[in-house]
């Protein structure tokens, strides 16, 4: 077997495997009650699904400027994610459509309280 042959395998399997993840987020998004966990399965799988597909077009293509093409995809898509992420829970914890009975801890309400109380000039 040839170094071609094994990383074309290779691909194959991150493809597949991109696939996979792709799908449970895709469920996710579907299947979840609430905004904070819908957010989870946007970006965390999603994330990690589109990482194994580049990588899995890279390792088949082996073309340097596919693999630039594919680093800058990745590091866009790494940086932008949690930010998003983090933009729709502060959204959904402000506008109410959380679910507040299944959250142990709000750290955001005692910060948004904190930040208040500091902005009130009458304290």
């Amino acid at each position: 077997m040839t170094i071609e042959q094994v990383m074309d395998v290779l691909g194959a399997l991150c493809l597949v495997g991109g696939a996979v993840f792709a799908l449970a987020a895709a469920l996710g998004l579907v299947r979840f009650p609430g905004p904070l966990t819908r957010m989870h399965a946007a970006t965390k799988p999603a994330v990690f699904g589109l990482l194994l597909v580049l990588a899995g077009v890279s390792l088949t293509l082996r073309d340097p400027k596919v693999i630039t093409l594919l680093t800058v995809a990745v590091i866009m898509q790494v940086m932008t994610a949690p930010v998003s992420g983090h933009l729709v829970s502060r959204t959904a914890h402000r506008t109410g459509q959380w679910d507040e009975e299944r959250i142990g801890i709000d750290q955001l309400a005692d910060d948004q309280a904190a930040a208040d109380d500091a902005d009130d000039p009458v304290s």
